[in-house]
């Protein structure tokens, strides 16, 4: 009887996330719908999907990589100009953003395969300062004045074409993004991988008597965080019908940072919460565009000094507490 209840319990303990999964679809249902709670919802979406490829860098790897706002950008200026200078639709514009992001990742990566920490942390940070010179000055990227005019996002499939023209309409692929890029993560945590780069992480001595290539799992780990950032980026685009420079500002960076270690590393729904509570007091708490920054960035700060395990890890003491 007590087997069967541990089972019962297991069970339902790993279907909890694909649960929680699919009620986050009827959100902007359940809040009243309406265009804001609609817009407010796509844009959690897309940041959480940029949260989540820095998450696998920050959580599995140790590292602080400040440099995948190149990755967003680079997702968001594939979208921009294959649909607008070759009229490309939604799914070819998708591949080449995650074409762009892997093959600038798979550059960097291979550039910081043998510096750690601050240095990893620097070298990448460097590099998105040289990626913005680029597209600011380079008039074929549409230098400081960017992209304009992104048509509506397109998806065409045998049943019919899908036309993204309000954040109402977006939702679903939003959604849908949102929710590969989490099983992607589900999958990353439990693969082979993941439990290297772990261990990389945590014991890199023990990591290498095992067998375990760490430069080989770094960069595999790098390249593959790249490919969210690089999706949510591409979506970013349509819903703004717009990219330039401004999509390398440290805004992003520190939004990324944030939605990771507000709730706490390495948990599975973490950056949808921390994304979901910056987002919310932007829209509907704003104290203005500079005010909320410094908000952002000194929330961050106050986690980091005070409770680094983040919210969850506050959560779970406090039961530790009572239970004791």
């Amino acid at each position: 009887m007590k087997d069967r209840r541990e089972r019962s319990f297991r069970a339902a303990r790993a279907a909890l996330p694909f649960a929680t999964l699919a009620l986050l679809f009827f959100v902007p249902e359940i809040a009243g719908g309406g265009s804001i709670v609609y817009s407010t919802c796509v844009t959690i979406a897309i940041f959480a999907v940029m949260a989540y490829g820095a998450d696998a860098i920050l959580s599995y790897l140790g590292e602080v990589s400040l440099g995948h706002t190149i990755f967003w950008a680079g997702g968001g200026y594939a979208a921009a100009l294959l649909s607008t200078r070759l009229a490309w639709d939604g799914w070819l514009t998708a591949l080449a953003a995650v074409v762009v992001g892997v093959s600038l990742a798979a550059i960097l990566g291979l550039a910081t395969l043998r510096t750690r920490e601050f240095v990893f942390s620097l070298v990448t940070y460097a590099a998105a300062i040289v990626a913005f010179e680029i597209v600011f000055n380079w008039q074929f990227l549409g230098g400081s004045d960017g992209v304009v005019g992104i048509p509506l996002l397109t998806l065409t499939s045998p049943v019919g074409d899908f036309t993204g023209g309000s954040n109402e309409e977006l939702w679903p692929v939003a959604y849908a993004l949102l929710a590969l890029s989490i099983l992607f993560i589900h999958r990353f945590r439990r693969s082979r991988l993941g439990q290297e780069a772990l261990m990389a992480q945590m014991n890199p001595d023990l990591a290498m008597g095992l067998g375990v290539n760490i430069q080989k799992v770094r960069l595999m780990v790098f390249v593959l965080s790249a490919v969210p950032t690089a999706l949510a980026g591409w979506l970013y685009a349509f819903q703004r019908a717009y990219v330039g420079p401004d999509m390398f500002e440290a805004y992003f960076l520190v939004f990324m940072l944030t939605a990771i270690i507000l709730p706490g590393r390495r948990v599975l729904f973490g950056p949808v919460l921390g994304t979901a509570i910056v987002i919310v007091q932007q829209t509907f708490f704003s104290i203005g565009g500079d005010g909320d920054k410094i908000i952002l960035g000194t929330l961050l700060v106050l986690v980091l000094i005070v409770w680094p395990s983040g919210l969850i890890g506050a959560f779970r003491f406090a039961l530790r507490r009572l239970h004791r």
